[in-house]
């Protein structure tokens, strides 16, 4: 039997979907988040939609239903300390945020292990990457000095690749996924800490659940442990030729027009960012091919999450692009097309800065 891990995951909208693979492997969550939705979720639960291979319909799995171990909590209310692993589920420039910045200082301060689910990865694991100088890219962070009491080897990554969204005419607690891809993770540097995940993959691998007529069925998005740092930087190229490619001078399109629009070009920007991430380290086998990549952008009909922020008139986003353009420049590289969406976001986060 796999042993049962006390979770804290920051972030309740995206983190509800890792939360809930978790709880039907056997562990307890608690998702910190406003005091609104922690009071909507203790009193309803979290609700999680996933489309199932072979199935018409999607598939519901309510915590509230299933009796699941979940709570939710504020900021303010949680000790780090009562946890074994602790998700970065929130944006980056959320972690700055009043309640948000002491909670995880006291992560830090506890020495909790910490798996981020964040498109941007935390300061502290780019320093576990050789050739990646991370205090040199502070400027691409909303707050850099949030990060600074953390171990880098009880920090890991896993790169984000299921997509999910929550549909604007429901509640908050409830989210539908779109695209049902596994969460690639790095290890951690402690072997003991790295069992935490291997467990945690064995338990969501097993889980068998059971539908309203009596059948089961696999869920899909597992967690996947790698022993590669370089694995969660995959998601660095499907970023830089689709998400941040949506953000045009004055408006967003869809990821599908933005990889599909111009497709020699989102490869040749897509294999850039591969080329990259070879010179950092990492192995061809890590990467994702770009037909692979191609193909599932047919269906992400939305423009990314980062643009509607931008256009929705956010002051900070996550800025991958920058990060990206900053290691590259590190490194002797550099790129048109890159530095193009580069100008854009941040001419963009100017206007709605100055409004």
């Amino acid at each position: 039997m796999v042993k049962a891990y006390n979770v804290l995951i920051m972030g309740a909208s995206y983190g509800s979907l890792l939360g809930t693979k978790l709880m039907l492997a056997g562990h307890s969550v608690t998702l910190v988040c406003t005091e609104k939705t922690a009071e909507l979720i203790n009193a309803e639960g979290t609700v999680v939609r996933l489309p199932v291979r072979g199935r018409d319909e999607l598939v519901s799995v309510d915590s509230k239903k299933l009796g699941l171990n979940l709570s939710a909590a504020t900021p303010g209310n949680v000790d780090p300390a009562n946890f074994d692993l602790v998700v970065l589920g929130m944006q980056e420039p959320q972690y700055g945020v009043d309640g948000v910045r002491e909670l995880l200082d006291a992560v830090a301060v506890a020495k909790v292990p910490c798996m981020a689910i964040m498109n941007m990865p935390p300061l502290p694991y780019l320093s576990r990457l050789p050739g990646v100088d991370s205090s040199k890219l502070e400027h691409c962070y909303t707050d850099p000095t949030v990060w600074k009491n953390f171990e880098p080897g009880l920090v890991t990554l896993a790169s984000p690749d299921p997509q999910a969204f929550r549909p604007p005419e429901e509640a908050k607690n409830i989210l539908q996924v779109s695209l049902p891809t596994n969460f690639k993770v790095a290890r951690f540097g402690d072997d003991q800490h790295t069992q935490m995940l291997q467990d945690i993959q064995d338990g969501i691998e097993a889980i068998d659940f059971k539908l309203d007529d009596g059948s089961s069925t696999a869920l899909p998005v597992k967690v996947k442990v790698f022993e590669s740092l370089y694995v969660p930087l995959a998601k660095w190229s499907m970023l830089i030729a689709g998400n941040y490619r949506c953000i045009e001078k004055d408006d967003m399109i869809s990821i599908a027009n933005a990889v599909h629009g111009n497709i020699e070009e989102s490869a040749e920007v897509y294999q850039w960012v591969v080329s990259l991430c070879q010179t950092l380290g990492a192995d061809v086998a890590d990467m994702v091919p770009f037909e692979k990549y191609a193909n599932a952008a047919k269906g992400l009909s939305k423009p990314s999450s980062g643009a509607r922020a931008l256009f929705g008139g956010a002051k900070n986003i996550e800025r991958v692009d920058k990060l990206v353009q900053s290691i590259a420049s590190q490194n002797g590289h550099s790129l048109a097309s890159l530095d193009k969406t580069v100008g854009f976001v941040d001419e963009r986060l100017e206007l709605n800065r100055k409004a």
